[in-house]
C-alpha cells in the first residue's frame, strides 16, 4: 500500500461523533498514546472501542483492520527515526516495548538484573507445565523426579503460572496453567507459538 493509499485507508476510520476525547487528532498520536499508557498488552478490538472508531466509506476496511495498519505505519516510523522501542503483538495484543538491545541498560537503571533471572529449576519446571498444561503437581513431580513446592511457589508470585482449576478425582487436586504473563515475558501471542520438538535442534558440541 503506498503513502497516500494508507492516509486514506486511515482517514476512513472516524471518531464517534460525541463523548470522545482528542478525536480531533491523528489516529497514529491517538493509538500512540494508548498504549504509552498501557503496561499490558490491548486489543485492537479494545483500541477501537477506546478511541470510539468506526469505519466509514464505500470499500473502507474494518476498524480493527486499520488499527493494525496503523501500528505498522508507527513501527516504520519508529525504525526510521531509530527509535529504541516499537509496538509488538503479545498476548493477543498490542504493546510498545523498548528494542532488546537496551535489555541489559533497563535491567541496570531498574536493579533486576539478578531478582529477574529465573533458576535452572524454575525454567525446567516452567517449561514442562507450559508443553503439558493443564498439569498435576504429582504429574510435574513424576516428571522432574524431585518435590516442586517451592519452584511453583515461585511461579506463581512472577505470575507466569496460575492455577487453571481442579481434577476431576480424589482430593480435587489443582491443575497449573501458563498465564497471560508468560506470553509477555517470553514474547509469545499465544501458547500456540511455542517451538514444536521437531523444531528444536540439539547444541552442538
Amino acid at each position: 500500500m503506498s503513502g497516500t493509499e494508507a492516509t486514506e485507508a486511515i482517514e476512513g476510520v472516524q471518531a464517534e461523533p460525541a463523548g470522545v476525547p482528542c478525536a480531533d487528532q491523528p489516529l497514529t498520536l491517538r493509538i500512540e498514546a494508548v498504549l504509552l499508557t498501557n503496561d499490558r498488552p490491548v486489543t485492537e478490538q479494545k483500541i477501537v472501542e477506546m478511541l470510539g472508531l468506526k469505519s466509514t466509506g464505500k470499500g473502507k476496511e474494518s476498524a480493527p483492520a486499520q488499527v493494525r495498519e496503523t501500528i505498522d505505519q508507527l513501527n516504520a516510523d519508529y525504525q526510521a527515526q531509530g527509535r529504541a522501542f516499537r509496538i509488538e503483538r503479545l498476548a493477543g495484543g498490542f504493546q510498545l516495548l523498548t528494542l532488546p538491545a537496551f535489555g541489559p541498560l533497563l535491567a541496570r537503571v531498574r536493579g533486576l538484573r539478578a531478582q529477574g533471572r529465573l533458576t535452572p529449576a524454575a525454567l525446567e519446571t516452567l517449561a514442562i507445565i507450559a508443553y503439558r498444561q493443564p498439569l498435576l503437581r504429582s504429574e510435574l513431580e513424576a516428571i522432574r523426579g524431585v518435590a516442586c513446592g517451592e519452584v511453583l511457589k515461585s511461579l506463581l508470585e512472577r505470575r507466569l503460572i496460575r492455577i487453571t482449576g481442579r481434577a476431576e478425582e480424589l482430593g480435587r487436586p489443582m491443575l497449573y496453567g501458563t498465564t497471560t504473563e508468560f506470553l509477555k515475558v517470553f514474547g509469545l501471542s499465544r501458547i500456540e507459538d511455542l517451538p514444536q520438538a521437531k523444531d528444536l535442534k540439539a547444541p552442538t558440541a
